[in-house]
């Protein structure tokens, strides 16, 4: 029998929403639900992973960098949720024999969650549901319109797009800037090219990050940036945290450069119980939701199935590297 641990399933429900029965003849699979922080030793993930020949690994919640991997010889198949995983240091899983594997994923689930961050910063949800729940006043905010204001996209891909497509139904001018976007592309979703990020920032109502992470784009947002934005604005990040200077960020909420801010995503994940930006004003944040639906997780679990089957088999599927 090989072993097979599934990581941090926080919710617990890996189990019941993929078909691991398929592999119990061949694979003993254990499930993990707690968090293991390996920021500063990898001590206990190894203890843990030591003995396993499969792991599955839900997006960047635990990274395997090349120390990690090195440290887990028995280890032959690491699969991922998802077809990207950027805390996965795919050189080193191949220089030690370790195939990685990636599964489908559905681009709606984060679109929503960024909208459920808009309407709630626009309509003061947080205050407001606050205030019903504690016996505050009733009515202390005045909304934000959604209609005829600008909505300023930076990244127009499977998500920004799908944005862009709510941006207009809601009644809302929507603009968009990356570094390759066109305006050809730009027309085909609704959007109308932004002459650059800085125009974007200057003229927008509400601001939303749908890039990827990497050189290009870590840090693209800092202080000079948010300082460029309206202080009527809304910044919203449900990409990752890296992209907004996050310092920067805690700044503008503090000395209200901006109207407010709601991330899903965050430099440290889970979020210290000390971390500033829990008690930042003005600040909805979530603990990175964005994919985290039945669809999205039956999707990631019934492929992980796949993926462990596809390998025993001889013929690995959805390989990453």
């Amino acid at each position: 029998m090989l072993r097979c641990a599934v990581l941090d399933d926080y919710q617990g429900v890996a189990r019941e929403l993929a078909d691991w029965d398929r592999l119990s003849d061949r694979v003993d699979v254990t499930y993990l639900n707690r968090y293991i922080d390996t920021r500063d030793t990898h001590d206990e993930l190894v203890a843990l992973l030591g003995e396993c020949e499969i792991v599955v690994v839900m997006r960047e919640r635990t990274p395997f960098p090349a120390e990690l991997i090195a440290r887990l010889p028995k280890l032959r198949l690491l699969v991922t949720s998802g077809m990207r995983n950027a805390s996965i240091d795919l050189d080193a899983a191949a220089a030690h024999g370790v195939t990685v594997c990636g599964t489908a994923s559905n681009p709606e689930p984060p679109v929503e969650l960024t909208w459920a961050l808009i309407l709630g910063l626009a309509r003061g949800v947080l205050t407001e549901g606050g205030n019903l729940r504690d016996g505050g006043p009733w009515q202390s905010t005045l909304g934000a319109d959604l209609h005829g204001r600008r909505l300023g996209l930076l990244g127009l891909g499977k998500i920004g797009a799908r944005v862009a497509r709510v941006g207009a139904a809601f009644g809302m001018d929507v603009t968009a800037w990356s570094r390759n976007l066109t305006a050809e592309r730009a027309a085909e979703a609704g959007a109308t090219l932004a002459a650059s990020k800085e125009e974007l920032l200057d003229t927008s109502d509400f601001v939303s990050v749908h890039l990827v992470l990497g050189d290009r784009t870590r840090g693209l947002l800092g202080a000079d940036e948010l300082r460029r934005m309206r202080r009527t604005a809304y910044l919203v990040n449900t990409s990752r945290a890296a992209i907004v200077d996050q310092e920067a960020l805690l700044r503008a909420l503090r000395e209200g450069w901006i109207a407010g801010a709601g991330s899903d995503v965050f430099d440290t994940e889970p979020l210290p119980a000390d971390h500033p930006l829990r008690t930042a004003p003005n600040f909805l944040g979530l603990p990175h939701l964005g994919y985290v639906t039945r669809r999205n997780y039956e999707g990631f679990f019934q492929g992980a199935v796949e993926d462990i089957e596809a390998y025993l088999a001889g013929s690995p599927v959805r390989t990453l590297g």
